[in-house]
This record gives structure tokens, sequence and C-alpha cells, in this order.
């Protein structure tokens, strides 16, 4: 059974406006999603070089502060006392969005490396 405070809250998983502890995973998870994009980026430097792997590259290094972002606001949502909840599902969001450039880096990238 949930708690009061629990039941009170706009979020589940938040009490008090405290972060429910996703953020714990999404913090390390973003921080491999840059080692990923960075990967990605040193392999489209296979391909012959032209415009399309400069728009690739610039995907990928954008992507990569997309994640940077999602990890910062981890962060901060674990430590600051109050209000932690809006930062976490911030961070959430971005780092959804940052999944979904990668993916389209990921199309891009096989197409361009050939």
């Amino acid at each position: 059974m949930a708690r009061r405070d629990e039941e009170d809250s706009q979020w589940p998983g938040v009490v008090g406006g405290r972060a429910s502890g996703l953020s714990a995973h999404i913090l390390p998870t973003s921080a491999t999603m840059i080692g990923v994009c960075l990967t990605a980026l040193y392999i489209s430097l296979l391909g012959a070089p032209s415009e399309h792997r400069l728009l690739v590259d610039k995907l990928l290094a954008l992507d990569g502060l997309v994640f940077l972002a999602s990890a910062l606001l981890s962060f901060v949502s674990m430590r600051v006392s109050r209000g932690g909840s809006r930062f976490e599902t911030l961070g959430e969001s971005v780092f959804v969005g940052g999944l979904g450039l990668l993916a389209l880096g990921g199309v891009a990238l096989a197409f361009v490396v050939s």
C-alpha cells in the first residue's frame, strides 16, 4: 500500500518532491550512450569524406551533448532536496529524445559508410 505522501504526489514514486530513483539508472546509461555516440562518430570516419558524412558527424556530436544534458539533469535530480522530480522527468524526456536521435544517426551512418 502506498504511503500518504506518495498518494498526494503528482508523480508516482515521488515523495515530498524527491526523485523516485529512476535518475540512478539514467545517469550511468547516459554516460554509456555518450561513449556509444563517440564510437559511432569514429566509425563514420571510415567512410569517404562527403557532405552527408559531415551531417552524420554533427548529428552524432549533438546527440552526445543531448545525453550529457540528460546525465546532468539526472545528477541534479539526485542532489536537490526539493523539486528533484522535475529534473528527473526532464532528464528522462531528454534521454528518450537522445535515443531517437541516436537511432536516426545509426540509420544515416549505415547509408554513409559503404
